[in-house]
């Protein structure tokens, strides 16, 4: 695949947005397929973007390495395997669209309650039966099209745990969703060799972007990182609404 001057713009950008998004910063790397797709097709963009978030999940995870919730990650990790083998078995038969539209729905609503209410509602204890149900959903969506971040954040914000922990359990989670998406994309033919020489270049830029991410996170204060993280669910839930529309 060859890519002009305009489209490695478009990829370098993409590559940032994902290592900035494993540095901690909510939901950005759901903006790199779509950013990348404008030079290529949404399947090929995904493809060689995976590459691309795996190796900047092992930063991310040295980063995080001591902010994360384990009971957290006990109840949702198994939960977005099965979603991701959902995905796997469903790839010739469901729309991205479809899934995008339908997440991007309970996104908004999640969003638009916790902007309209703020201060209603305590904190909630890691409950089993949720963490599965949006696990599963996670795991799918992230297959489909890389938007595992609505579910996942329905389940995980009204936890509120620490900004630090959030972040941390958040870029260990999908790390391991990324890894369990390797082997159902390359079976797929989603890996090809030109994606991954193109995906070895953004690499390094992904890589610096998640110290980058990681120091604005430690920046931010607590009530607006947690701001940040509504407000771009919501945005992000309206941009899958109107792609599906």
């Amino acid at each position: 695949m060859e890519l002009t001057a305009a489209g490695w713009t478009l990829a370098l950008l993409a590559g940032v947005l994902v290592g900035l998004s494993k540095g901690g910063l909510p939901v950005v790397a759901m903006l790199s397929v779509p950013v990348l797709a404008q030079v290529m097709s949404p399947v090929t963009a995904a493809g060689l973007l995976l590459p691309v978030y795996v190796v900047s999940d092992m930063f991310g995870i040295w980063v995080w390495r001591r902010a994360f919730d384990r009971r957290v990650l006990a109840i949702v990790a198994p939960a977005t395997a099965v979603g991701v083998a959902l995905g796997w078995a469903t790839a010739s038969m469901v729309s991205d669209r479809v899934v995008g539209g339908l997440i991007g729905l309970i996104g908004t609503a999640f969003a638009l309650n916790a902007i309209l209410r703020p201060r209603l509602g305590s904190a909630r204890t890691a409950r089993l039966a949720p963490g599965l149900f949006w696990g599963t959903i996670a795991g799918f969506t992230s297959f489909v099209s890389h938007a595992g971040g609505p579910p996942w954040q329905v389940y995980a914000l009204p936890l509120r745990m620490e900004k630090a922990v959030f972040a941390g359990t958040t870029t260990i989670l999908f790390a391991w969703v990324n890894a369990v998406k390797l082997i159902p994309y390359y079976a797929l033919g989603q890996l090809a060799l030109d994606n991954l020489k193109i995906a070895a270049l953004l690499m390094l830029p992904a890589a610096v972007a998640v110290f980058a991410g990681a120091w604005l996170v430690r920046i931010i204060p607590h009530d607006a990182f947690f701001k940040l993280v509504i407000w771009a669910l919501l945005l992000i839930s309206l941009r899958l609404i109107w792609q599906a529309i």
